[in-house]
């Protein structure tokens, strides 16, 4: 017993490391402009007066997150004039950031209703400079650490992510209870500087400068081809995308109709902001370091179908919501359940992911990686709104609910096949 006691402990010292005070930071930079393009926006087109169906179109916006994989080469080899004396990866941070500001900026500025091309176009520019700062700072994570500290990393890097969903989710709503969604989307840019900062403050990876082709078509086989066939030559490779494509499908179907359902039952924004955004990300960090943790304890395979199937039961409580109601207890069983086992499979699945790259191209594995785990989200749930306002909230959920079987399927055919251990 005391041994067991003494290895837990230890597994938790990793959380000490003064590394993790930045991927706290950069995890808050990074998952602030997410809701920005998402939920959040929803709500905002929600109170402009935008369809259901139109809401759930917009998902598109989000279409770099999942072809990220396209230009993420130029991001993983490609060095900046002027900013990479910053270093490879802290230049290409400071840069993309910069640009992502202005883009909030200038959205916020667009009517959704009266300018809506305008609107969307630049939605879609905040999204494309969003993914672009993923990119660059998975791969920052990474570098940062050992394999066998990877599961850390990643759970205060998530922690970091949460708290920025946190300003982005309830401090906007509050925000936008008091001012117009306007001048909320401008705090949001300004609250971008926080990574640059922490950026500049810190130490560039080492030994992740990228080798000098000596001509075009080296550049390409570098950039481009090297990193994808360097993965195909994994065992399984093909069974490994589409399990990373559907182990979230049930998240990634609920995430753009869930404010337009609670509107609808008729929960206020100050309600939703406390419920959802606060209890529910404080326990979406909770499961989060558990998840990372178990990672450590029980290994990765076991790690993800645990938390797999304990998400996607989780998930039937939409189900237990559209029966209650106007119920805020209710709501506040169903995100706390749903939002600690969601915190401890994006901790599991993060982790498969980075043990998945090779350290000669990071950023450009991990964002074709991360982007299956995206297209799930970003276009299969463009069709979302649709089936919505077809089968009613019920049916609704009852889908999407299902969508968690197909992931889990495949996880036991690669553990089955060893290609998950």
């Amino acid at each position: 017993m005391r041994k067991l006691i003494r290895d837990w402990l230890k597994s938790l010292m990793i959380y000490c490391d003064r590394r993790m005070m930045v991927m706290l930071m950069l995890g808050f930079v990074s998952g602030l402009p997410f809701l920005l393009v998402g939920s959040t926006l929803s709500w905002w087109l929600k109170d402009a007066g935008v369809s259901l169906a139109a809401i759930g179109m917009f998902a598109a916006v989000k279409a770099p997150y999942s072809f990220k994989w396209l230009f993420s080469p130029i991001i993983d080899q490609y060095r900046l004039p002027l900013f990479c004396k910053l270093g490879r990866r802290r230049g290409w941070a400071v840069f993309i950031q910069l640009w992502l500001m202005g883009a909030l900026v200038l959205m916020s500025v667009t009517n959704p209703a009266a300018c809506a091309g305008m609107f969307v176009g630049v939605a879609f520019l905040t999204a494309l400079f969003s993914a672009s700062q993923d990119i660059v700072l998975d791969a920052y994570r990474i570098e940062r650490f050992k394999e066998n500290e990877q599961a850390a990393g990643v759970a205060v890097f998530v922690f970091g992510y949460r708290l920025g969903t946190l300003f982005a989710g309830a401090g906007a709503l509050i925000m936008a209870d008091i001012w117009e969604w306007s001048r909320v989307y401008q705090v949001m840019a300004l609250a971008v500087m926080i990574g640059t900062i922490t950026i500049l403050l810190s130490d560039e990876p080492k030994d992740n400068k990228p080798s000098r082709p000596r001509n075009m078509r080296a550049v390409v086989v570098n950039a481009v081809i090297k990193p994808f066939t360097d993965f195909m030559k994994r065992e399984k490779w093909g069974w490994i995308l589409l399990f990373i494509f559907f182990y979230r499908m049930s998240d990634a179907y609920i995430a753009p109709m869930a404010y337009p359902f609670f509107d609808d039952v008729g929960f206020t924004k100050l309600e939703i902001a406390y419920i959802i955004k606060i209890y529910g990300v404080l326990a979406t960090i909770f499961g989060t370091f558990v998840g990372g943790v178990v990672v450590n304890r029980l290994g990765l395979a076991k790690s993800l179908l645990f938390c797999g199937v304990l998400h996607g039961l989780s998930n039937v409580l939409y189900i237990w919501q559209v029966y209650a109601g106007n119920d805020t207890g209710v709501l506040t069983i169903t995100i706390f359940i749903e939002n600690i086992s969601g915190g401890m499979g994006t901790a599991a699945l993060v982790a498969y992911l980075s043990s998945l790259c090779n350290r000669k191209y990071t950023a450009t594995q991990y964002a074709l990686l991360s982007s299956f785990m995206g297209m799930a989200r970003d276009i299969f749930a463009m069709t979302s709104g649709i089936v919505a306002h077809w089968v009613s909230w019920l049916g609704f959920f009852g889908i999407a609910a299902a969508m968690s079987l197909p992931g889990i399927g495949v996880l036991l055919y690669l553990m089955r096949q060893k290609a998950i251990k």
